[in-house]
């Protein structure tokens, strides 16, 4: 039986495996040829890679055992963000039933479908229900553990509690991994990267910020995990700029609020006199969507439907690259469009002036964003209410210009409030409509790579918001005055030995505070990441796309160098390539790109360790 060695008592390393990840033992006769793998990264993906590894096996893999590596400091399964011995007040972003680690019939991958529970079958949950990140942790690692013993015979997996340091080896020969104090490297016959969401050193900006606050006493928090960062600089009743009003800042939020002691009750907030006041801003000035709170019912919209695999084939095919904003943004706002439109004339026919059949006629026939679209719908949608417009979605605050400090409060207020009542009213639900589609589009954009980071800005704004109670705990904070907002496009100055925080859509305002907290996650650059196996590879060769990340073969993860060429034995998946997914998890019947990915690398992978017998 497979075995996973949490302690040191497990199956017998590979040469070079040294304790404390495993003990070494002797045989009197020489053992048979044994395949390595090393999978640095065990958390999520890494663990999805093992699920499809497991899967494919019996099909690709026929060798008399398997060393099976896995490199991460963190507990297999959850690994760093999803460990389970963090704040029971983080909540995980997604409804319970939203999040599933297992293949169904919609996955399309060569590999076989071998369904799993949900995360809400698994604890018993409700399906509406945001579990807590500890017990996202427990389902993880139940996966994990499944998983190994669904390996081959003969298979065994070494957990290493260290940190990969760098990958060598020819092309095509054995590659060596080294493990951060260990003298000898793990040989490897495949190596495969899924570190995950990484941390970053600070871009020039945010050196200079550092370096300030350290010369005039002031506390600077640049971007970084909200749950790994040292909160208690920040101290009770003073003022702290955020910039961020993300995913981040929700953590943020909870930790300095709850964290210290307050609490909700019903719609007001009953602080404990611990928190600091948080100054609030970001580029759009509110905070990201809630998630929508009710269940999809009726016909869904047919999808893909204007940005499909034909789509993206003729945009590869292409005689020059595709450019996001000219080629593939007009694909995704007209996909968008349809699925909004098809609901709202399916389900809410009574707000349409037209029969659907005619619509959607004369709305394929209009070129993507031209002013024929526009007046299509304005004739077919009487109430300017009904129409899906992006750019305001985009822009929430552009042109609102109130007159008073109080007066932004209260506007922001008035949005977020809205926002709520909208995304749990059945009534819009086009919006939802709208939520497949971004996840349609999102799965066909995996095929063009690195479409660079204002798409996926604008995904997560729309489709990958807090659960509504962090937004109706956010409105009792307001009220209460321990979270303040600053409006949008927020520009920070750091002078006269402060902070100084500014907006234009409160212009001659200013807040001035001695500490300045990013809320957001760093950008995972192979320039800037502090990951020391990722560096070592992009000052060798690897090559990074235009945002920076690792460029991989789009069909099986496989590393990129400078000049196109794919590395036969070095894969990476996750949020540090440009194969990442829609999101951290899955939605069930959704023909998942990241299980799409998972799949064809896992099968990849397979194929090398066969050849490698």
């Amino acid at each position: 039986m497979p075995r996973d060695p949490l302690t040191p008592s497990g199956p017998p390393p590979t040469s070079g495996a040294l304790p404390p990840c495993g003990t070494v033992t002797s045989a009197a006769a020489p053992a048979p040829a044994r395949a390595s793998l090393v999978i640095v990264g065990a958390g999520p993906r890494g663990t999805g890679v093992l699920e499809r590894l497991a899967a494919n096996a019996p099909e690709l893999y026929g060798g008399p055992g398997l060393d099976l590596h896995l490199v991460d400091p963190h507990p297999p399964g959850g690994g760093r963000v999803w460990r389970q011995d963090q704040s029971p007040l983080l909540w995980m972003n997604s409804r319970a039933d939203d999040v599933t680690m297992f293949t169904d019939d919609t996955v399309e991958i060569a590999g076989p479908v071998l369904p799993g529970p949900a995360l809400d079958e698994w604890t018993g949950r409700a399906g509406h229900t945001f579990v807590g990140r500890r017990e996202q942790g427990g389902y993880l690692r139940w996966v994990y553990e499944k998983a190994v013993a669904a390996l081959p015979p003969g298979t065994a997996v070494h957990h290493h509690r260290r940190r990969a340091l760098r990958v060598t080896g020819p092309p095509d020969g054995r590659q060596e991994v080294w493990l951060e104090g260990v003298a000898e490297p793990l040989a490897a016959d495949a190596v495969v990267l899924a570190q995950g969401h990484l941390d970053a050193e600070p871009d020039d900006e945010q050196r200079e910020l550092v370096q300030y606050a350290a010369r005039n006493g002031l506390v600077y928090l640049p971007p970084q995990f909200t749950a790994d960062s040292d909160l208690s600089p920040l101290a009770p009743g003073e003022p702290v700029i955020v910039r961020g009003l993300g995913l981040a800042f929700v953590d943020l939020m909870v930790l300095l609020t709850e964290g210290r002691g307050g609490r909700h009750e019903g719609e007001r907030y009953l602080p404990s006199g611990r928190e600091p006041v948080l100054y609030v801003g970001s580029r759009r000035g509110v905070p990201y969507h809630s998630k929508i709170g009710y269940d999809w019912t009726g016909e869904p919209p047919p999808l893909p439907r204007y940005l499909g695999p034909a789509e993206i084939d003729a945009l590869l095919a292409g005689p020059r690259p595709p450019d996001f904003r000219r080629d593939v943004w007009p694909l995704i706002g007209k996909e968008l469009g349809f699925a909004h439109y098809h609901r709202l004339f399916t389900a809410h026919p009574e707000r349409t002036a037209v029969a659907w059949t005619d619509f959607d006629e004369k709305y394929g026939a209009c070129p993507p964003g031209s002013p024929e679209l526009a007046a299509l719908v304005a004739s077919a949608v009487p109430d300017p209410a009904d129409r899906l417009d992006l750019a305001a979605l985009d822009r929430p605050l552009a042109g609102v210009r109130p007159t008073s400090y109080e007066e932004l409060q209260e506007g922001v207020r008035a949005h977020i409030a809205a926002d709520l009542a909208r995304r749990h009213d059945p009534g819009h639900s086009p919006d939802l409509a709208v939520f497949l589609a971004l996840l349609s589009a999102y799965g066909q954009l995996v095929r063009l790579g690195d479409v660079g980071t204002w798409w996926h800005g604008f995904f997560s704004f729309l489709a990958s918001g807090p659960p509504g109670p962090r937004l109706r705990h956010l409105l009792a904070l307001s009220r209460a005055g321990v979270v303040r907002f600053l409006g949008a496009d927020v520009r920070v100055s750091a002078e006269d030995g402060v902070f100084r925080a500014r907006s234009p859509t409160l212009p001659g305002q200013v807040t001035e505070a001695r500490a300045l907290v990013e809320a957001r996650l760093p950008r995972p650059t192979l320039a800037r990441t502090r990951d020391p196996l990722l560096r070592a590879l992009h000052a060798e060769g690897a090559a990074p796309t235009p945002a920076g990340l690792l460029a991989v073969d789009p069909a099986d993860g496989r590393v990129l160098d400078r000049a196109g060429a794919a590395h036969p034995r070095r894969f990476a998946l996750g949020p540090h390539t440009d194969a990442r997914g829609a999101g951290a998890f899955t939605r069930p019947r959704t023909n998942s790109p990241s299980f799409r990915q998972n799949d064809a690398t896992a099968r990849a992978v397979l194929d090398v360790l066969g050849a490698a017998r």
